[in-house]
């Protein structure tokens, strides 16, 4: 049985982070009231979300399912929009991407792995939401990265243009190093689990009364999704953002960015 955390007590938990304000006010950071403001949408979003799933996963449609799913991957995207600093235009760029991992990535997970029904709320809503979370990260670095990468070496791809070479060829290597900055957190994850971080859903799992063995191999196994759906994610959104983001002569949009 799982010790419960009583509401007051999550409340409670906010004074670790009052030494954080005189840190902020410090450095004068400028991020006290987006921060804040984080904090109490992240308390009213799952406080929301937690009385939702109860229901959705004893109802457990599959319609509904799939439309919670695609909510979440246009939150997700328009989120990774305001982000990055792009113009709405970008949402199917960004929205694309996600939608096809998510739902290959989750599906696979729920047919094949754990042989369950195709769209069943319990497994199918946690685990794309996992992937989703860290979908959306590395799309906001990928495309935060390749933007500042291309907008600092512009000169050096007009003139790898000028040479004879495609657009995907010039722009290959800041996709490249795009790509490779937005997988490092997830390589060096990796690479410290059990070691130096012991993952959440490891953690849940145990903290709910699973054998750690069992916790241990659903880890693996979503670390494997999440990984693979990460590195697909950064590679497909940049392909789009190659084409989506240039004009018919190869140069780049101006009217992209906020």
């Amino acid at each position: 049985m799982v010790v419960d955390i009583s509401y007051g007590s999550l409340f409670l938990i906010l004074i670790l982070l009052l030494p954080g304000i005189l840190i902020e006010k410090y450095f004068k950071l400028g991020l006290l009231k987006s921060s804040t403001i984080s904090i109490f949408r992240m308390y009213f979003q799952l406080s929301l979300i937690g009385i939702y799933l109860q229901y959705i996963f004893v109802y457990n449609n599959s319609i509904i399912n799939i439309l919670y799913l695609c909510i979440m991957i246009i939150a997700a995207s328009f989120s990774t929009i305001n982000t990055v600093g792009l113009k709405s235009k970008a949402f199917l760029v960004i929205f694309i991407p996600m939608l096809i991992l998510i739902f290959s990535f989750s599906l696979f997970f729920n047919m094949i792995i754990l042989k369950t029904g195709l769209f069943e709320a319990k497994y199918l809503i946690p685990i794309s939401g996992m992937i989703l979370g860290n979908c959306l990260n590395t799309s906001i670095i990928s495309l935060t990265s390749f933007l500042s990468i291309f907008k600092n070496r512009k000169k050096e791809y007009l003139y790898t243009l000028s040479l004879g070479a495609s657009k995907l060829e010039a722009l290959k290597p800041y996709m490249a190093e795009s790509i490779s900055l937005s997988l490092r957190p997830a390589i060096a994850t990796m690479a410290t689990l059990g070691i130096v971080k012991l993952p959440g859903m490891m953690t849940g799992q145990i903290l709910a009364g699973n054998l750690p063995i069992t916790a241990i191999k659903y880890q693996i196994a979503v670390m494997v999704l999440i990984f693979g759906a990460q590195m697909y994610n950064a590679f497909l959104i940049l392909i789009l953002a190659s084409r989506f983001f240039f004009d018919d002569y190869m140069l780049p949009r101006e009217n992209l960015m906020k």
